[in-house]
This record gives structure tokens, sequence and C-alpha cells, in this order.
């Protein structure tokens, strides 16, 4: 125990060392530089960020916690964000940066109104709070306590060392938010995804070692023929989610979340130029397609060595996989590796909401002159609140029936799909008015919580998310035609950002689409 903790200390004070040495010389009190990391992120920073931003322990113990019951079949969560991403590199970026955006309800205000912008942040506020955060900080509480035994060493019950545990995650992550700003997040974040994908790879590559005998094809080959069904990614009709769904709900989701959501995209956002930000969203669309490696195959190999032992406690899948392959010397690494990306997640999380409130919200409404320095203070407040919100409900998302990344998922789409819509309209179609993108945002809303929460219908959720976007449009065409759209958008005036686009990106971007197309093929036989 105690070479665990010397490791798990000594990574994780050299994150922190790393990440103050770059900030030394930072102002933090302007809204640049606190919110935007003064726009000087490179392409590769944006791309660490970015990943870890997304990629935290509800995907290392809620996906593979999946992996381990469904096999394969959830791998389209992971490799279809590619052409999302894509999408988002070559068309939505570039527009982002040219209107000078900070956060995305700002250019709702442009292209609708003040209204549709308050409303939107709000609701992206009380997402990240009820959904995100809550299950980051727990999915990271079940690993962390299950390595270092914290209710056995304090002689505390199971479900009190969990709390102990989000406490002090949640400490330690508003930290790095409230002190740091954004910059500090994607530096820290950047050196979190180095060891993330290291200590990913620690945990296959033993683990195959181990099953192969000191041969890791020879193990692969092991745990395929114990269970080729699992590697199968075409998933059923009554599945946890069926092939079909790739073609309706999910990739309105992955548009959403990799082009329009504020705690990605704000990465972009603060490049130091649109070639930057272009390499950022490609350089991760590349790593979307290995993360795979580190999120599902382990899950499955933990069928192997466990069988459906766990099906009832699938979340625990991972953490017990830990434990069986990992040297005693190593563990302590990796146990920094998932503090990392929780970190990564939730102080991003807690960034961009003290962005959405302190530019959105308080600057529009409540004090219109507010100068920059208020403006960080009220971001730092913010992020204070929000932390002790989410502390407090992380353990409330136990026991999911599904698994924690099937919750997430599910309360996402109240959220993401109605803000989407009204996004999409927004840039395509022009004849869309305020009123219309505010019915269909409510008429959204409305739908899911009905469908899925109260009347529980025989659909699958990501199904449901392909329907509400169309009933989402269909509402906003129809209000619009009888309020129309009045107001002409124009893109605002930007600063001297170059916005030269970067001279490979559609060359990798039809690499990184037919990659995807690839997987599906390779893997779908």
């Amino acid at each position: 125990m105690t070479l665990t903790i010397l490791s798990f200390l000594a990574f994780t004070s050299f994150v922190a060392i790393f990440s103050w040495y770059q900030l030394r010389k930072d102002k933090l009190d302007t809204q640049d530089g606190y919110f935007l990391g003064g726009k000087s992120l490179s392409g590769l920073v944006i791309a660490g960020s970015m990943l870890l931003t997304n990629i935290s322990t509800e995907h290392l113990i809620g996906m593979n916690g999946s992996a381990y019951k469904n096999g394969f079949i959830i791998i389209a969560w992971e490799v279809t964000s590619a052409i999302a991403l894509v999408i988002g590199a070559l068309y939505f970026i570039p527009r982002f940066l040219k209107m000078g955006l900070t956060t995305i309800p700002q250019y709702l205000e442009y292209r609708f109104d003040r209204t549709t912008r308050t409303l939107v942040a709000l609701f992206l506020i009380v997402s990240f709070v009820v959904t995100l955060l809550p299950i980051v900080l727990y999915t990271g509480a079940i690993n962390l306590e299950s390595i270092f035994n914290v209710s056995e060493t304090l002689e505390i019950s199971q479900q009190e060392g969990l709390w102990l545990t989000v406490i002090v995650i949640g400490a330690i992550g508003s930290i790095y938010a409230i002190f740091g700003g954004l910059k500090a997040v994607a530096y820290s974040d950047t050196i979190n995804g180095i060891g993330l994908f290291l200590g990913g790879l620690l945990v296959l590559g033993f683990a195959l070692w181990d099953i192969g005998s000191g041969n890791l094809l020879t193990g692969l080959d092991k745990v395929y023929k114990a269970a080729p069904e699992k590697f199968n990614v075409i998933g059923a009709k009554d599945s946890v989610l069926p092939f079909e769904t790739l073609f309706t709900g999910l990739m309105i989701n992955q548009l959403y979340f990799w082009c329009m959501n504020q705690t990605i995209i704000q990465r972009a956002f603060g490049a130091k130029n649109l070639a930057e930000a272009q390499k950022g969203l490609l350089y991760t669309g590349i790593l979307k397609l290995f993360v795979p490696l580190i999120i599902i195959l382990p899950g499955v190999i933990g069928f192997y060595y466990f069988g459906d032992s766990l099906y009832d406690n699938q979340d625990l899948i991972y953490p017990e996989l830990i434990k069986k392959v990992l040297p005693v010397g190593l563990t302590g690494f990796f146990a920094a590796v998932v503090m990392g990306a929780v970190l990564s997640t939730f102080n991003s999380v807690l960034n961009s909401t003290a962005t959405i409130f302190s530019l959105g919200i308080y600057k529009r409404h409540l004090k219109k002159d507010a100068t920059d320095k208020q403006l960080v203070w009220v971001g730092k407040v913010t992020s204070i609140v929000l932390a002790i919100c989410a502390i407090m409900t992380a353990p409330l998302v136990a026991g999911a029936p599904e698994g924690l990344y099937q919750l997430l998922q599910q309360l996402n789409g109240i959220f993401f799909i109605p803000i989407a819509s009204i996004i999409i309209a927004g840039l395509f179609l022009p004849r869309i008015s305020a009123l219309g993108a505010k019915a269909g945002l409510f008429v959204g809303l409305g739908f899911y919580i009905l469908t899925v929460f109260i009347l529980k219908v025989d659909i699958h959720f990501v199904h449901i998310w392909g329907i509400e976007f169309l009933l989402n449009m269909a509402v906003m065409f129809v209000v619009s035609y009888f309020s129309p759209n009045t107001r002409t958008f124009e893109f605002p005036k930007t600063g001297p950002l170059d916005l030269n686009p970067w001279k490979y990106s559609r060359l990798l971007g039809g690499v990184l689409v037919i990659l995807t197309v690839i997987i599906y093929i390779w893997l779908g036989q």
C-alpha cells in the first residue's frame, strides 16, 4: 500500500507542478485569460484537453462495465465521434471563431434573441449539475475507493468511504478550475491524457500478457475464442445500443457533443488561430478511434476473467480487473491517472459553467457594466457553488440498472437534443424565428421527459432522440410560419484572430471518415 500511495502522489504532484509552471506568468484576471486561456492554445493541447474532458471515469468505469455485459456494440459511442469532429473542424468551428464566441449561448443571442440565450444557458448549467458532474464524481470514487480500500483503512462503511472520496475529489478539482481557469485545466488535461493512455494500455497489456502466458496476441485470441459474440459491433434491435441508432439519434447527439457542447468546444474557442482549432478537433478524432482499446476491450477481458458473476454490478468490473492484473507499484500510478481523468472532466465542466453564468447571465442581466475582474470573481464563486451541489448529488446516481454510462446518456438527452435542434436550425434555416426556437426547445424537452421517464415507451432512447429532433424541427417550422423571423443575422466583427484554415484539414477529415467505416466493416462480420 505504501508503494501505491507514493506512486499516486508522485504523478499527481507532477501534474500540479507542471500546470503551475506553465501558468506562472499568465494574467488570469481578464475574460480571455481566465475563460479562454488567453487564446493561446495549440492543436495538441486542445486535443489533449478535449479528450480528457470527454474521457473520464464514467468511461473507464461505465463503458468498460457496459462492454463487459454487452460487448463491442457500444463502440458506436466512440468511433462515430470522429465523424462529428470532422464536421466540427470543417464547418462549425470556422463559423464560431469568425463570430468571436466565448460561449455557445452567445451565438443564440446573435441568431435569435437574449431570452433564447438565457434559457439555454440555464438549461446547460442545470444539466451539468444534475447529470455529468455527479456521475463523474461517483464513478471516480468507486475506482479510488476500490484501489485504496478507503473504507477498510479508515474502518468506515463502504458508503461512507465513497462519500469521503467524492468530497476529496470535488475539492481538489475545484482548486484547478477556480484558481487556474481554462489554461490550467487544459495543461493538466494534456499530461493526464498521456497518463490515461499509458495507464489504460498497461491494464490491457498486463491482462493479455497474463492470459496469453507472455504473448499478447495469444491472449487476445483466447479472449476472442472464449466469447466471439462480444466482439460484434452490430447491436440487435433489443440490445443496449441497436445498430439502427447510428442513423437516427446517435449522430445528432455526437454533433451536439463535439460541435456545440460548451465544455468541449470552449477548448477550440481558446485556440491561437483557426488552424490550431481545426488541428485540435481532428487530432481528437484520431485519438477517439484508439480509445476503445482502453474503455471497451478491457471490459470484454473482464468477462474472460470473471464470467457473468458481476452482471448485477457491472460498474465494478474495471476496478476488479485493475487489482487483478496490475503490479502493486503501478496501481498507485493508475489511481493517479484515474484521479486525473476525474479532475479533468470535473474542472472542465466547472470552468465552462462559470463562463456561461458569468458572461451569459451575470453580465447580460445582473450587472451589464461588470469589469473583467468582477466577472472572473463571479466565475470563481459560481464554480464553488456548483462543486458543492455536485458533491451533494453524486451518491444519488448509484445503482443505475443499465450502468452509469447508459444513465448519463439518458439524462443528457433531456437537454442535448433540444439545444442541438435550435443551433442547427439557426445555422441552416434562416426562416426560423426566435419564438420558433423557444417553442422547439420546450416541446423537445417535454416530449423526451414524457416518453422516456414518465410513460417509458418501448422505444430505445436514442431512437427517441431522432424522433424528438424531427418533432422539434416541425414545431419550429410551424411556429415560424405564423411568427416569421424578422431578424437579419450577420456575423459580428471579430478581433485579430487568424482565420486561415489548416491546409490538411480536409485530407485528414476524409481519412477519419474512411477509417470509421472500415472499423464497422471489419468488426461487423
